[in-house]
């Protein structure tokens, strides 16, 4: 488990790195709504960094481009994401 500073670190070097991929931004903010203002204005907001890393986690070749990127194991996005609110693992039993 990644304590919630360090998880909210990789959130916002994820937000960054998905503002640099000039593909891959328009599918985020389609599929968030979020609009450049929200992108600025929720950028510290964990709740806001955990969607970013659940978009992320979407495609395993997101996953390792951007864990390859910040030179991070490929674990690390989903540590991460468990650290931030919404990311808690469910016990069904």
């Amino acid at each position: 488990m990644i304590k919630q500073e360090a998880a909210e670190a990789i959130g916002l070097q994820a937000l960054a790195w998905l503002v640099a991929n000039e593909d891959l931004l328009p599918v985020f903010m389609d599929a968030s709504g979020a609009g450049a203002d929200d992108l600025r204005a929720q950028a510290t907001d964990p709740d806001f960094l955990g969607a970013v890393l659940d978009f992320v986690m979407m495609d395993d070749a997101w996953v390792i481009a951007f864990c390859d990127a910040i030179k991070a194991p490929y674990e690390r996005v989903m540590h991460a994401r468990q650290s931030l609110p919404g990311g808690e693992q469910v016990n069904w039993t």
